[in-house]
């Protein structure tokens, strides 16, 4: 194999470590935004649903604004099995073509170069840890306009963007414009 090959191999091989590097730190990343939905229901009722479907949730209410009229509830996110397996393998994958590229690159290395695959289970308990925290929601409910005749409610979610999505299936809720 010639040199300008196993350079660039070796270059690709050390970029696709650097990618699942920072692929398994942003598997326990924050991703809170915010959303407003409309719905057709009145505050009061919506409220009520609200708290029955985060009570069912597992989350608790921890603070009440009355005076905002905001919900504030929090809850601890379990880690996903799925994806602390998937980042498992893709470390194991990513050892092994390094381990690869140095006994190729190396043969003198031979003999240690696949031990870096012993360390890839550190992935899954790297996620396993920082995965599991306490999430919060925050909720404020309003009249969607000063209208009294309208029973049209303004909500306003705070959380994880995979707890949104949740909720948008869940409740008969519009996104906001």
């Amino acid at each position: 194999m010639g040199v300008p090959v196993l350079s660039s191999t070796v270059f690709l091989t050390v970029l696709m470590l650097v990618g699942l590097v920072f692929f398994i730190r942003a598997s326990v990343k924050d991703r809170t935004q915010a959303l407003s939905f409309t719905s057709e229901q009145p505050e009061a009722a919506l409220a009520n649903q609200l708290q029955r479907y985060f009570t069912q949730r597992a989350y608790q209410v921890t603070t009440v604004d009355n005076e905002e009229n905001k919900i504030t509830f929090e809850g601890i996110v379990r880690p996903s099995v799925f994806l602390a397996i998937f980042l498992v393998m893709l470390a194991v994958v990513g050892t092994l073509c390094l381990s690869l590229i140095l006994v190729i690159s190396f043969p003198s290395l031979s003999r240690g170069a696949f031990l870096p695959i012993v360390l890839s289970p550190l992935a899954g308990f790297f996620y396993w840890r920082k995965a599991k925290r306490p999430e919060k929601v925050v909720l404020k409910l309003e009249a969607a306009s000063k209208d009294l005749s309208t029973s049209q409610s303004l909500l306003t979610v705070i959380a994880h963007r995979d707890e949104l999505l949740e909720l948008q299936r869940a409740l008969p809720l519009k996104l906001a414009e």
